[in-house]
């Protein structure tokens, strides 16, 4: 189903992210009716209304920990993308209650609140963390995908809930290639966790056309991931630094709090499901019900003819193919020109 924002009105949890900046961009080049940005911090939210400074965009106050202020702010839409989350690994951490109140409760929340008012669209973001989860944020986005799934069980015909899963967001808040620039304009070291480990490329364009995506043509319960490519730290300082013409010394401060390796996009077990769209995969729901005695005679596909889809086994990114990447981010191209 082709769905059309003329005369639309959208919400956006997280609204005052980098996810949700670049949304709205989108979104206000269409006939959208109102956009409303929902989220804790008025201080974004003050600073995001000075920069657009248009009628069409509402700012809500509120946080989707509290069902009330959720339900205000998803009584009237038509379509919701849900970005608000606790996203940093370390943080999440040392405090996991928190990430379980905002990224398993709030999505909880969220979703009650669509089914009540029967809003048609709802698209969640997750995160590649999510998968084989090691850490507490990856394991509170892996159950908020679980609610989003169960949830959709419940949905009318014409309500869909699905949601997206991506890797590293290049140039992101609170991601490493701000933090290299910061550290290559102020001569420190680039500090660099283990050179081999790998992280999914996407821009934040990238982010928004796949939540497009599975916005246009999920199916209630699914989950979409991009094909990105890949590339070491390591590759990535390396071409921070030619880009920048820069002699940083590069620092290896070893793994933080919760990292991996690498980082899976699909599991085994999705995989033998998933269903190749070219760019994307779409991962349906499994719709089985309790009584699991009918799949003791015939079960699922066999899992060991796939493989998983990580960072370790994609396209991996050279230096110069990293540097081209790169120059597309607008915070890296107003400094190179």
């Amino acid at each position: 189903m082709v769905h059309s924002f003329k005369n639309k009105t959208l919400l956006i949890t997280g609204g005052t992210g980098s996810f949700g900046k670049i949304a709205l961009e989108r979104f206000l080049k269409e006939k959208v009716e109102e956009v409303r940005i929902f989220s804790r911090d008025e201080k974004k939210q003050d600073d995001l209304r000075k920069q657009i400074k248009n009628p069409k965009v509402k700012f809500i106050i509120g946080d989707v920990r509290d069902y009330n202020a959720v339900e205000n702010a998803v009584n009237g839409i038509d379509y919701c993308f849900h970005a608000a989350a606790l996203k940093q690994v370390p943080s999440c951490e040392f405090f996991p209650m928190e990430a379980v109140k905002t990224n398993i409760i709030g999505t909880d929340n969220l979703l009650r609140a669509a089914q009540k008012y029967n809003i048609e669209n709802v698209v969640i973001l997750s995160t590649d963390k999510a998968v084989y989860p090691i850490n507490a944020m990856g394991m509170s986005k892996a159950m908020m995908e679980k609610v989003m799934i169960s949830r959709s069980r419940n949905n009318g015909i014409n309500q869909v809930f699905c949601g997206t899963r991506y890797g590293n967001v290049m140039a992101s808040r609170g991601s490493i290639i701000p933090l290299f620039i910061k550290q290559i304009k102020s001569g420190d070291p680039l500090t660099i966790t283990d050179p081999q480990m790998t992280r999914f490329m996407m821009t934040l364009d990238d982010a928004v056309d796949l939540v497009l995506y599975a916005f246009r043509n999920g199916k209630s319960g699914d989950m979409f991931v991009q094909k990105s490519p890949a590339a070491t730290i390591e590759t990535l300082a390396q071409a921070m630094l030619e880009i920048y013409d820069a002699k940083n010394e590069i620092k290896i401060i070893g793994t933080r709090h919760g990292e991996k390796l690498f980082e899976t996009l699909v599991c085994l077990e999705d995989m033998a499901k998933a269903e190749d769209l070219g760019q994307y995969y779409r991962i349906p729901a499994d719709n089985r019900d309790l009584n699991y005695d009918q799949y003791f005679i015939e079960g699922d596909k066999n899992q060991s003819e796939y493989g998983e889809y990580h960072s370790h086994n994609t396209k991996r990114l050279n230096v110069q193919e990293m540097k081209s990447m790169l120059l597309n981010l607008d915070m890296i191209r107003k400094d190179y020109e």
